[in-house]
């Protein structure tokens, strides 16, 4: 079973920074697409950042050049580094995995169709 356990959220103030991580078990993550999601309070779903399998990255517009993902190998974890922070970045951040039968590399998802998800850290931004 694929499992994602996130961590790294909190309270911070504008224009800080702030690093997520999400383990993933379950898979390699070098054979999964990996994204990070958030949602503000009355706000739809949005994607922040992904990976894809070949390190391919993708930002959403309003985060490009502030935000950063990554992938560690090694320790199965995707990050997501956080800077310049506003208040408008304020949400529940989720990690998603998209994920195949083993032997099999993920080179992109469309839209939302991840398999599996974390439970979701919170960050705050305050002005």
């Amino acid at each position: 079973q694929v499992q994602l356990v996130e961590s790294g959220g909190g309270s911070v103030q504008s224009g800080g920074s702030l690093r997520l991580s999400c383990e993933i078990s379950g898979r390699k993550i070098g054979s999964c697409c990996m994204a990070w999601f958030r949602q503000g309070v009355e706000k739809e779903r949005e994607k922040v950042a992904s990976i894809d399998s070949f390190s391919r990255l993708d930002f959403a517009d309003s985060v490009n050049g502030r935000f950063f993902i990554s992938r560690d190998d090694a320790k199965n974890t995707v990050y997501l580094q956080m800077n310049s922070l506003k208040p408008e970045d304020t949400a529940m951040y989720y990690c998603a995995a998209k994920y195949y039968p083993v032997g099999r590399v993920c080179s992109g998802v469309t839209g939302s169709d991840y398999n599996t998800w974390g439970q979701g850290t919170q960050v705050t931004v305050s002005s």
